[in-house]
């Protein structure tokens, strides 16, 4: 057995998984969609084979059909399932009726620990955003990618509001010059060896705080 194939039947346990529809997804169709995730990530969506896939998993490249019609469809059940749980944190958290700082605190909290569970699709959007971008089965991704904007512009104008934050604050160019950062806590743990809580916990004290020394 290959490493990334002893790798993806460590990590797999989960006979409960969930497909994006909410259908219940068998143990070795999950195994599949991880081992795939992990080419993804690793070569890029457009240069993974189907056969590569299907070679991972140990099984011929026709048999890789009898789960799915094609690789857009584990892509999409990679990417779907991501940010269906991104959207979960945001929405969540807008919905705690809390102050606007902490409803961004929250937002940044959890959604960290969601993307260091799913690095192979945060690779995915990174590195192949342009193909994605251009085909009609992805267009949810414009719409998550909205909703994630507006959340945060609409926080940042409620705090602006209540006092949480400069009133000359601009909201949207705010979150564009934040918007990168937000993605990369998973990559720095892995670069920098710091652990998730420790990255977030930086980002938010810049964030909130500055890096200015505040004198009396």
């Amino acid at each position: 057995m290959s490493t990334r194939k002893a790798q993806a039947g460590s990590r797999n346990g989960a006979a409960t998984a969930m497909t994006p529809d909410g259908a219940p997804r068998s143990e070795r169709r999950t195994q599949m969609v991880e081992l795939a995730g992990d080419l993804f990530a690793e070569k890029g969506f457009r240069a993974t084979t189907v056969r590569e896939i299907a070679d991972a998993a140990g099984i011929l490249s026709g048999s890789l059909y009898h789960h799915f019609d094609s690789k857009e469809s584990i892509a999409d059940e990679i990417l779907s399932s991501f940010l269906n749980e991104v959207l979960a944190d945001y929405r969540a958290a807008a919905a705690s009726a809390a102050r606007p700082r902490a409803v961004l605190e929250q937002i940044v909290r959890s959604t960290a620990h969601t993307l260091s569970r799913h690095r192979a699709a945060l690779a995915m959007l990174q590195n192949d955003w342009t193909y994605f971008a251009g085909q009609p089965r992805f267009n949810y991704l414009f719409k998550a990618v909205r909703e994630i904007e507006r959340t945060w512009i609409t926080q940042l104008e409620r705090g602006k509001e209540c006092g949480d934050f400069r009133a000359d604050l601009d909201a949207k160019l705010t979150y564009r010059l934040l918007r990168d950062v937000l993605w990369i806590p998973a990559q720095w743990r892995l670069a920098g060896g710091f652990s998730t809580d420790q990255v977030v916990d930086a980002f938010l004290q810049i964030l909130f705080d500055g890096i200015a020394a505040q004198h009396p």
